[in-house]
């Protein structure tokens, strides 16, 4: 019986959705304009990366084919020279919003088709009712922030004041989210994860989709850093997923990095939750060694979001496209006959962009495996389309909202 394996390269979009302008995006291009970048030099950094964008194991999938259909041409690098050795494609989100929640639901089959709560770009961003509810019900004395901010720099602005008083710092952005920073030795990582399942529930009414907690060490000396033991709270998906249908069949699940918080933990079989893209990627590769006929591995790597796309970090995020590519082999070798792959992603994070949030972008659709065809599968007009293929690959019945390729 075959199985799948679906990565969601977090935030590597391929050029602005045509609604994009309605999110103040229209031009953005997340892989077109890091290419660019790379061969006019600025993608270059001492001791991590120089020159242009070289990626040839995704080329070969597509990946460059995959960005003309999206925009009209093909980024500077990505130019297909050897065979064709994927299914290429793109896919239009269909979702309202441009955060995590929505393109992963949107790809496990229920796209957002309601309004997520957003809090205004106003000091203080938060209601009133809100922030009194949360520091009554943590025994708080008050919190810090109250605005929209990027999560490292808001660190480094409050991070002495948070250590000297014990207030956390609350924060968001465009997205649907409320982020809470707190010290993991003076705060306490447990109390701050408490703190976030009780801002979860005070979240609910105002249709906010992630509270996500942020934790930090580190001195104001010698500077704060983030670290791994980030958890993000997600509403629960307003529909069955594909994740769902898998669960009810029996079929195995096993979920890889922050899948697992985005579907609050719902159908998500095995969790595995590393640090850091490597070792996810290296915990999808373990788990196809033994993963039963006709399941699932369902990995997201969202260093390309968190540490590159937010920070506008173009060389950096060259880098990791880069790290990625080379292990597109062990991808390859992992798969038996039967098996499926797709490597997509969920929305864009251009980091030659202004701001510091996601952008409206197209995805790549790369599928590869032994006996899966080369060859356009064209524009999907929902990553709807990608669970619907799933399912169907692994023998069943698809939803009648996506439509499938060959």
């Amino acid at each position: 019986m075959p199985r799948a394996l679906i990565i969601v390269l977090d935030s590597v979009g391929i050029g602005g959705a045509e609604d994009a302008s309605d999110y103040g995006d229209a031009g953005a291009d997340t892989v077109g304009h890091i290419a660019e970048a790379c061969r006019d030099g600025r993608g270059d950094r001492d001791g991590l990366r120089q020159g242009p964008l070289h990626l040839p194991h995704l080329v070969s999938l597509g990946l460059g084919l995959a960005c003309q259909a999206s925009t009209g041409r093909i980024p500077p690098g990505l130019e297909l020279e050897g065979a064709l050795k994927g299914a290429w494609g793109y896919g239009v989100e269909t979702s309202r919003g441009k955060d995590t929640p929505s393109g992963h639901w949107e790809i496990a089959g229920v796209p957002v088709d309601f309004d997520w709560g957003y809090f205004p770009n106003t000091v203080p961003s938060f209601p009133t009712a809100l922030t009194d509810a949360l520091v009554a019900r943590g025994q708080l004395p008050g919190i810090l922030g109250n605005k929209h901010a990027s999560g490292t720099d808001i660190i480094d602005e409050c991070g002495a004041e948070h250590v000297r008083s014990g207030k956390p710092i609350c924060y968001t952005s465009v997205d649907s989210v409320l982020q809470i920073a707190a010290h993991e030795e003076t705060f306490g990582l447990q109390r701050l994860y408490a703190l976030c399942a009780i801002a979860r529930d005070l979240c609910d009414p105002l249709n906010i989709g992630r509270v996500i907690a942020r934790p930090f060490i580190g001195t104001a000396e010698g500077g704060f850093r983030r670290t791994g033991n980030r958890k993000d709270f997600a509403t629960q998906p307003p529909a069955d997923t594909f994740l769902d249908r898998l669960a009810t069949e029996g079929r195995a699940i096993v979920t890889v990095g922050k899948i697992g918080d985005i579907f609050a933990h719902r159908s998500t079989g095995r969790e595995i939750k590393p640090n850091g893209n490597e070792a996810c990627l290296t915990a999808a590769i373990d788990a196809m060694g033994t993963l039963a006929d006709g399941g699932l591995v369902f990995a997201n790597l969202v260093d390309f979001d968190s540490e590159f796309g937010h920070r506008r970090d173009i060389p950096g995020y060259a880098a990791a496209l880069e790290a990625f590519d080379r292990r597109v082999p062990e991808i390859a070798a992992a798969l038996r006959a039967g098996d499926l792959a797709i490597i997509t992603a969920d929305h864009g994070n251009d980091p030659t962009w202004h701001g510091t949030d996601h952008t409206r972008e197209h995805t790549p659709i790369l599928c590869f495996g032994p006996g899966i065809a080369p060859g356009p599968i064209g524009r999907r007009e929902s990553f709807a389309d990608i669970g619907a293929k799933t399912l169907a690959h692994l023998g069943l019945r698809q939803s009648a909202k996506a439509a499938l390729w060959p």
